[in-house]
Protein backbone atom coordinates (compact mmCIF):
# COMPACT_ATOMS: atom_id res chain seq x y z
CA UNK A 1 0.00 0.00 0.00
CA UNK A 2 1.62 3.15 -1.00
CA UNK A 3 0.64 6.31 1.08
CA UNK A 4 1.04 9.86 0.60
CA UNK A 5 2.26 11.96 3.05
CA UNK A 6 -1.12 12.30 5.27
CA UNK A 7 -1.93 8.74 5.34
CA UNK A 8 2.09 8.15 6.91
CA UNK A 9 1.05 10.71 9.71
CA UNK A 10 -2.23 9.12 10.45
CA UNK A 11 -1.10 5.62 10.55
CA UNK A 12 1.92 6.35 12.66
CA UNK A 13 0.07 8.33 15.11
CA UNK A 14 -2.50 5.74 15.57
CA UNK A 15 -3.26 2.65 17.79
CA UNK A 16 -3.06 -0.67 17.30
CA UNK A 17 -2.58 -2.71 13.85
CA UNK A 18 -2.85 0.27 11.76
CA UNK A 19 0.26 1.97 13.45
CA UNK A 20 2.22 -1.50 13.16
CA UNK A 21 1.85 -2.00 9.38
CA UNK A 22 2.66 1.50 8.81
CA UNK A 23 5.70 0.48 11.00
CA UNK A 24 6.45 -2.52 8.96
CA UNK A 25 5.96 -0.68 5.48
CA UNK A 26 8.50 1.80 7.02
CA UNK A 27 11.23 -0.31 8.33
CA UNK A 28 11.09 -2.14 4.64
CA UNK A 29 11.53 1.21 2.98
CA UNK A 30 14.17 2.38 5.21
CA UNK A 31 16.24 -1.07 4.60
CA UNK A 32 16.01 -1.36 1.11
CA UNK A 33 17.50 2.38 0.69
CA UNK A 34 20.44 1.89 2.48
CA UNK A 35 22.30 -0.16 0.20
CA UNK A 36 22.55 2.50 -2.13
CA UNK A 37 22.76 5.48 0.31
CA UNK A 38 25.68 3.88 1.71
CA UNK A 39 27.33 2.39 -0.94
CA UNK A 40 30.30 5.09 -1.04
CA UNK A 41 30.86 4.69 2.30
CA UNK A 42 30.16 1.17 3.00
CA UNK A 43 29.81 -1.93 1.02
CA UNK A 44 26.79 -3.67 0.88
CA UNK A 45 28.85 -7.12 0.82
CA UNK A 46 30.69 -5.97 3.73
CA UNK A 47 30.17 -8.13 6.85
CA UNK A 48 29.33 -4.85 9.11
CA UNK A 49 26.83 -3.72 6.52
CA UNK A 50 23.54 -5.88 7.84
CA UNK A 51 24.40 -5.15 11.67
CA UNK A 52 25.02 -1.35 11.04
CA UNK A 53 21.34 -1.39 8.75
CA UNK A 54 19.45 -2.67 11.43
CA UNK A 55 21.17 -0.23 13.99
CA UNK A 56 20.32 2.56 11.57
CA UNK A 57 16.89 1.09 10.80
CA UNK A 58 15.51 1.33 14.39
CA UNK A 59 16.98 4.47 15.39
CA UNK A 60 15.30 6.08 12.56
CA UNK A 61 12.26 4.69 13.42
CA UNK A 62 12.35 5.84 16.89
CA UNK A 63 13.55 9.62 15.45
CA UNK A 64 11.38 9.58 12.94
CA UNK A 65 8.53 8.64 15.68
CA UNK A 66 9.85 11.72 18.01
CA UNK A 67 9.97 14.28 15.43
CA UNK A 68 6.99 13.44 13.62
CA UNK A 69 5.96 16.94 14.87
CA UNK A 70 8.45 18.99 12.92
CA UNK A 71 7.49 17.03 9.51
CA UNK A 72 6.61 19.99 6.99
CA UNK A 73 5.20 18.17 4.16
CA UNK A 74 7.62 20.10 1.50
CA UNK A 75 8.91 16.56 0.59
CA UNK A 76 7.27 13.04 0.33
CA UNK A 77 7.63 11.72 4.13
CA UNK A 78 9.41 8.61 3.06
CA UNK A 79 12.36 11.46 1.61
CA UNK A 80 12.27 13.12 4.72
CA UNK A 81 12.47 9.71 6.73
CA UNK A 82 15.65 8.39 4.12
CA UNK A 83 17.60 11.37 4.87
CA UNK A 84 17.10 10.98 9.08
CA UNK A 85 18.36 7.08 8.14
CA UNK A 86 21.61 8.49 5.94
CA UNK A 87 22.71 11.08 8.64
CA UNK A 88 21.95 8.17 11.66
CA UNK A 89 24.11 5.59 9.56
CA UNK A 90 26.79 8.37 8.93
CA UNK A 91 27.18 9.39 12.37
CA UNK A 92 27.33 5.43 13.69
CA UNK A 93 29.65 4.97 10.61
CA UNK A 94 32.19 7.89 12.09
CA UNK A 95 31.56 6.51 16.00
CA UNK A 96 32.78 2.99 14.65
CA UNK A 97 35.64 4.17 12.64
CA UNK A 98 36.91 5.87 16.23
CA UNK A 99 35.85 3.26 18.69
CA UNK A 100 39.06 1.31 18.97
CA UNK A 101 41.39 4.27 18.70
CA UNK A 102 42.38 5.74 21.71
CA UNK A 103 41.60 9.45 22.47
CA UNK A 104 45.43 9.89 24.06
CA UNK A 105 47.15 8.36 21.64
CA UNK A 106 46.19 10.64 18.47
CA UNK A 107 46.69 13.69 20.83
CA UNK A 108 50.39 12.76 21.99
CA UNK A 109 51.04 11.12 18.38
CA UNK A 110 49.94 14.56 16.57
CA UNK A 111 52.49 16.73 15.53
CA UNK A 112 52.02 20.62 14.30
CA UNK A 113 48.45 20.37 12.30
CA UNK A 114 49.99 17.82 9.72
CA UNK A 115 46.58 18.04 7.70
CA UNK A 116 46.43 21.83 6.29
CA UNK A 117 49.41 20.64 4.25
CA UNK A 118 46.62 18.77 2.44
CA UNK A 119 45.76 22.14 1.17
CA UNK A 120 49.00 22.31 -0.96
CA UNK A 121 48.63 21.80 -4.57
CA UNK A 122 51.33 20.39 -6.87
CA UNK A 123 51.40 24.19 -7.82
CA UNK A 124 52.63 25.52 -4.58
CA UNK A 125 55.46 27.45 -4.58
CA UNK A 126 58.87 26.18 -2.32
CA UNK A 127 58.66 29.82 -0.46
CA UNK A 128 54.84 29.28 0.31
CA UNK A 129 54.87 25.66 1.68
CA UNK A 130 58.23 26.77 3.77
CA UNK A 131 55.70 29.65 4.94
CA UNK A 132 52.53 27.20 5.60
CA UNK A 133 54.55 25.09 7.64
CA UNK A 134 56.03 27.84 9.50
CA UNK A 135 52.70 29.14 10.08
CA UNK A 136 51.52 25.24 11.27
CA UNK A 137 54.55 24.87 13.72
CA UNK A 138 53.58 28.53 14.99
CA UNK A 139 50.18 27.44 15.40
CA UNK A 140 50.57 24.64 17.25
CA UNK A 141 53.52 26.42 19.52
CA UNK A 142 50.17 28.56 20.18
CA UNK A 143 47.91 25.58 21.29
CA UNK A 144 50.51 23.75 23.47
CA UNK A 145 51.46 27.05 25.25
CA UNK A 146 47.83 28.67 25.37
CA UNK A 147 45.16 26.21 26.07
CA UNK A 148 44.53 23.91 28.91
CA UNK A 149 44.98 20.16 28.43
CA UNK A 150 41.28 19.68 28.15
CA UNK A 151 41.27 22.53 25.23
CA UNK A 152 44.48 21.07 23.25
CA UNK A 153 42.66 17.76 23.52
CA UNK A 154 39.47 18.62 21.93
CA UNK A 155 40.76 21.18 19.59
CA UNK A 156 43.52 18.89 17.99
CA UNK A 157 40.79 16.01 18.03
CA UNK A 158 37.61 17.69 16.65
CA UNK A 159 39.92 20.40 14.55
CA UNK A 160 42.85 18.52 13.28
CA UNK A 161 41.60 14.67 13.68
CA UNK A 162 37.91 15.42 12.95
CA UNK A 163 36.33 12.74 15.28
CA UNK A 164 32.84 13.57 15.82
CA UNK A 165 32.10 15.61 18.80
CA UNK A 166 29.57 12.53 20.41
CA UNK A 167 32.66 10.58 20.47
CA UNK A 168 34.70 13.16 22.07
CA UNK A 169 32.44 14.00 24.41
CA UNK A 170 31.89 10.58 25.43
CA UNK A 171 35.72 10.14 25.66
CA UNK A 172 35.76 13.12 27.79
CA UNK A 173 33.22 12.18 30.17
CA UNK A 174 31.43 15.58 29.21
CA UNK A 175 28.00 16.93 27.84
CA UNK A 176 27.92 17.98 24.49
CA UNK A 177 26.97 21.76 25.07
CA UNK A 178 30.18 21.27 28.04
CA UNK A 179 32.40 20.35 24.95
CA UNK A 180 31.17 23.26 22.88
CA UNK A 181 31.76 25.74 25.43
CA UNK A 182 35.68 24.42 25.95
CA UNK A 183 35.80 25.04 22.38
CA UNK A 184 34.45 28.52 22.56
CA UNK A 185 36.69 29.16 25.41
CA UNK A 186 39.71 27.85 23.49
CA UNK A 187 39.39 29.27 20.18
CA UNK A 188 38.69 32.76 22.08
CA UNK A 189 42.08 32.15 23.52
CA UNK A 190 44.00 31.14 20.70
CA UNK A 191 42.31 34.26 19.02
CA UNK A 192 43.33 36.55 21.89
CA UNK A 193 47.33 35.12 21.69
CA UNK A 194 47.26 35.42 17.17
CA UNK A 195 46.22 39.09 18.24
CA UNK A 196 49.07 39.91 20.73
CA UNK A 197 51.60 38.27 18.03
CA UNK A 198 50.18 40.70 15.19
CA UNK A 199 48.15 37.67 13.48
CA UNK A 200 44.51 37.22 12.63
CA UNK A 201 42.35 34.21 11.43
CA UNK A 202 42.65 35.51 8.43
CA UNK A 203 46.47 36.05 8.16
CA UNK A 204 46.54 32.43 8.92
CA UNK A 205 43.38 31.37 6.09
CA UNK A 206 45.17 33.32 3.68
CA UNK A 207 48.44 31.66 4.36
CA UNK A 208 47.02 28.29 3.33
CA UNK A 209 44.64 29.57 1.07
CA UNK A 210 47.57 30.91 -1.24
CA UNK A 211 48.72 29.43 -4.56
Amino acid sequence: MERNNEQWIDDLTAGGLQREDALTDLRQIIRSGLPYSLSKYLSPSDPQFDALADEVVQDTLLRALDHLHTFEGRSKFTTWVHKIAVRVALTELRRKRWEDVSLDEIIESSEAPSNLSLLESESTSPDLIAEQKDMAEHIRRVIDEELTERQRKALIALGVHNMPVEEVARRMGMKRNALYKLMHDARLRLKSRLALEGLSAEDVLQAFEAG
